[in-house]
């Protein structure tokens, strides 16, 4: 017996949904008071910023393979 997986369609881009994250947490941080559950979501702001500049980069067109892999 296999369970048929649920699969959807993206409707936004990953970037997209990644900064959404990170504004959603941003604000929602900065209505908690100060502390570690606000430290958590600023964290997690951040991871959704990294990951956004991080999938910025690996898509862009400039970025090249290292050369020491074809180097022989």
């Amino acid at each position: 017996m296999f369970r048929q997986r649920r699969r959807f369609k993206q409707l936004e881009s990953l970037q997209d949904r990644l900064m959404k994250f990170a504004k959603e947490a941003r604000e929602k941080a900065s209505r908690l008071p100060p502390g570690p559950v606000q430290e958590d979501m600023l964290r997690k702001a951040r991871r959704a910023e990294t990951a956004f500049h991080m999938d910025d980069w690996l898509s862009s067109q400039e970025l090249q393979p290292p050369a020491a892999l074809f180097e022989s």
